[in-house]
């Protein structure tokens, strides 16, 4: 026998909060009349697994979810919080508004429970060696990009031996003390991790594209008010760049740094791997213990493969007055996957918007 609910939310991190926050204003009882569903061993999900140095680029005040600002976090950076603070923020959310959020409990897969387009949907649940089935009117998907790390496919990755490693699986710098690393990728991630790598190894930074610099007195502020511009230009039928218009990398203390240092220097993109190091395409090598690929995620859709939902780039079309309602699946939801599930949906300033207009959604198909 199946235990039942009107909403399944899967995922206990930032979207899934913003949407069970929004789900609970509506008048539906978390624990009741919907369960949140999350992987991780504890609070705040994938934060406390990223790399300990992390901070964001933006005060705490524009880094917050719906209903209740992040805490003022003070020190030499201009009040940009650092890793932990944010988890602590997310841990205190979800005991704030009383999310009941079970974890762990991971989502294996997500069924139809018969042919009939307005019956329930299945989510099989695994915990503790044991496995549970929910029946939900209608499932919120809300997993993030975290657990599908992307690396692309090089030439000689085989051969290479040395030590690959993505971004999720780096911590601190001292890890790669004395060494010489080469760092890939021309996001924010890349910046800040070669920032702190440099400190204790020689890097190389290497790049596919220039990297675009903010300038040093623009931070994630701008970037709020960029991305809520084009929400509001989507919503009159008008285009707008977004955060895209503005650049790629913000300029937090520690990238600062490292510009000073001269370590902020990007290559271009090597060619291959070799067995010692890699190789560009005018034949010249250059030795390296490590290469960290900060080349970015792919979103976690695995335990929905069962639906046979997913289009040619991997992604599951969604659309409806909410943006986030599978096209193809009107009992499935999907935020915070990014912008293809609503601007800036991947940052915990943006996913607020969607996660709204998911909850009115959902509430109105199950009332």
């Amino acid at each position: 026998m199946a235990d039942s609910a009107r909403v399944a939310v899967i995922g206990g991190g930032q979207a899934g909060l913003a949407t069970g926050f929004y789900l609970q204003r509506a008048g539906l009882v978390p624990g009741v009349d919907f369960v949140i569903l999350d992987a991780g061993e504890r609070p705040g999900g994938a934060w406390p697994r990223m790399w300990d140095g992390l901070r964001l680029f933006s005060p705490a005040g524009f880094s917050s979810l719906p209903g209740w600002m992040m805490p003022p976090w003070d020190d030499a950076t201009l009040g940009f919080p650092r890793r932990d603070h944010v988890v602590d923020y997310l841990t205190r959310y979800e005991q704030r508004y009383d999310l009941q959020v079970q974890r762990p409990r991971r989502v294996e897969a997500v069924t139809r429970a018969d042919a009939d387009p307005d019956g329930p949907l299945l989510v099989a649940v695994s915990h503790a060696g044991t496995r549970e089935t929910i029946s939900a009117r209608t499932v919120v998907s809300a997993t993030g990009t975290w657990e599908r790390p992307f690396v692309p496919s090089y030439p000689g990755m085989g051969e290479y031996a040395g030590r690959q490693l993505h971004a999720v699986d780096y911590r601190v710098p001292e890890q790669f003390a004395g060494q010489r690393v080469v760092v890939v990728g021309g996001g924010n991630s890349a910046a800040q991790i070669l920032a702190e790598v440099s400190t204790a190894a020689e890097t190389t930074w290497v790049v596919s594209r220039q990297p675009r610099f903010l300038p040093d007195d623009v931070d994630g502020r701008e970037l709020f008010a960029a991305a809520r511009a084009r929400i509001d230009a989507l919503a009159q039928g008008r285009e707008h760049p977004g955060v895209g218009g503005l650049g790629d990398i913000v300029m937090v203390a520690s990238v600062k740094d490292a510009r000073e240092r001269g370590a902020l220097v990007a290559h271009p993109m090597f060619s291959r791997l070799t067995r010692t190091g890699v190789a560009w395409s005018d034949r010249a090598e250059q030795e390296c213990d490590a290469v960290i690929w900060c080349t970015g995620f792919r979103p976690a859709l695995r335990h929905l493969r069962t639906l046979g939902l997913r289009s040619e780039a991997g992604r599951i079309p969604v659309g409806g007055p909410s943006g986030t309602q599978a096209r193809d699946e009107a009992r499935l939801f999907l935020v915070g996957y990014g912008d293809w599930t609503g601007p800036a949906s991947a940052t915990l300033a943006g996913v607020g918007p969607s996660a709204k207009q998911t909850a009115e959604a959902v509430v109105a198909r199950t009332a």
